[in-house]
């Protein structure tokens, strides 16, 4: 039984190296080496949760053969990026460009947290300031009356 779940375990690791097929790899290890690691930057247009790299659908499979047509026919790893986004848009990559519009994706984060900050300051010092205002003294008759709810 043992045997078996290591087995699974040991396929289920060994499924992202299924991806890329053997007709796509490259003969030069230095252009393969690189195209590999450009294609775990690019993400599956279908899956949208893995990169091109890790993915086995057919789309994925055309964009590694395309970044390997570039690289192959000389393009720096970045004209090669530029090639796919052109084609796909900025939705494939994993780490969007920070420049246009995406600033405000990078900037949400941060602008979000600071403003939970801020509330949470906000809402603990208010909090802390209604807790040291010394409650006001009873009066006579407020007394008398606690007296006698208390006696009853």
């Amino acid at each position: 039984m043992m045997r078996a779940i290591l087995l699974c375990l040991s396929l289920l690791m060994a499924m992202p190296a299924w991806a890329v097929q053997p007709d796509e790899i490259l003969p030069d290890p230095a252009l393969e080496s690189r195209a590999r690691d450009l294609s775990r930057q690019l993400r599956c247009p279908v899956c949208q949760g893995e990169s091109i790299d890790d993915s086995n659908a057919p789309i994925s499979r055309d964009l590694r053969l395309y970044v390997r047509e570039r690289l192959v026919a000389g393009d720096t790893d970045q004209q090669a990026i530029d090639a796919v986004v052109d084609r796909y848009g900025e939705f494939v990559l994993f780490e969007p460009r920070a420049s246009g519009m995406n600033w405000v994706l990078w900037l949400a984060g941060p602008v979000m947290a600071l403003t939970a900050l801020l509330i949470g300051w906000v809402f603990l010092r208010s909090r802390r300031m209604r807790n040291e205002t010394p409650p006001e003294d009873l009066t006579e008759a407020e007394r008398e009356r606690l007296n006698s709810i208390m006696r009853d």
